[in-house]
Protein backbone atom coordinates (compact mmCIF):
# COMPACT_ATOMS: atom_id res chain seq x y z
CA UNK A 1 0.00 0.00 0.00
CA UNK A 2 1.52 3.42 -0.96
CA UNK A 3 1.01 5.90 1.85
CA UNK A 4 -0.38 9.11 0.66
CA UNK A 5 -0.09 10.96 3.99
CA UNK A 6 1.53 14.05 5.01
CA UNK A 7 4.33 13.15 7.16
CA UNK A 8 6.49 16.14 9.33
CA UNK A 9 9.42 15.34 10.62
CA UNK A 10 11.47 16.96 13.09
CA UNK A 11 14.38 17.12 15.90
CA UNK A 12 13.00 16.75 19.29
CA UNK A 13 16.69 18.09 20.74
CA UNK A 14 14.44 16.97 24.10
CA UNK A 15 14.83 13.50 22.85
CA UNK A 16 17.80 13.57 20.99
CA UNK A 17 16.28 12.01 17.60
CA UNK A 18 13.95 12.57 14.94
CA UNK A 19 10.14 12.66 15.26
CA UNK A 20 8.09 11.78 12.54
CA UNK A 21 4.66 12.46 12.52
CA UNK A 22 1.41 12.08 11.00
CA UNK A 23 -1.36 14.85 11.69
CA UNK A 24 -4.08 12.87 9.57
CA UNK A 25 -3.54 9.89 11.49
CA UNK A 26 -4.23 11.35 15.43
CA UNK A 27 -1.20 9.92 17.34
CA UNK A 28 0.08 8.08 14.73
CA UNK A 29 4.06 9.27 15.44
CA UNK A 30 7.76 7.66 15.33
CA UNK A 31 11.21 8.04 16.12
CA UNK A 32 14.45 7.19 14.39
CA UNK A 33 18.34 7.90 15.20
CA UNK A 34 18.01 9.61 11.51
CA UNK A 35 15.89 11.58 9.33
CA UNK A 36 15.72 8.41 6.82
CA UNK A 37 15.19 5.97 9.76
CA UNK A 38 12.53 7.77 11.51
CA UNK A 39 10.53 7.86 8.15
CA UNK A 40 11.12 4.50 7.97
CA UNK A 41 9.40 3.64 11.23
CA UNK A 42 6.41 6.12 10.63
CA UNK A 43 5.45 4.41 7.43
CA UNK A 44 5.08 0.79 9.53
CA UNK A 45 3.04 2.96 12.25
CA UNK A 46 0.89 4.22 9.50
CA UNK A 47 0.10 0.98 8.26
CA UNK A 48 -0.66 -0.47 11.54
CA UNK A 49 -2.68 1.99 12.40
CA UNK A 50 -4.66 2.01 9.49
CA UNK A 51 -4.93 -2.26 10.22
CA UNK A 52 -6.05 -1.49 13.51
CA UNK A 53 -8.55 0.95 12.47
CA UNK A 54 -9.75 -1.00 10.15
CA UNK A 55 -10.23 -4.03 12.50
CA UNK A 56 -11.91 -1.66 14.50
CA UNK A 57 -14.37 -0.95 12.13
CA UNK A 58 -13.54 2.75 12.54
CA UNK A 59 -13.13 5.60 9.82
CA UNK A 60 -9.61 5.88 7.99
CA UNK A 61 -9.48 9.44 6.65
CA UNK A 62 -8.78 9.78 3.28
CA UNK A 63 -5.18 11.36 2.58
CA UNK A 64 -5.22 15.07 2.14
CA UNK A 65 -2.41 16.03 0.31
CA UNK A 66 -0.22 18.83 1.59
CA UNK A 67 -2.10 20.48 4.62
CA UNK A 68 -0.57 23.89 6.07
CA UNK A 69 0.78 22.55 9.61
CA UNK A 70 4.52 23.56 9.00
Amino acid sequence: MIMKYEVIIYWSQEDQTFIAEVPELPGCAADGETYQEALQNVEVIMQEWIETAQELGRIVPQPKGRLLFA
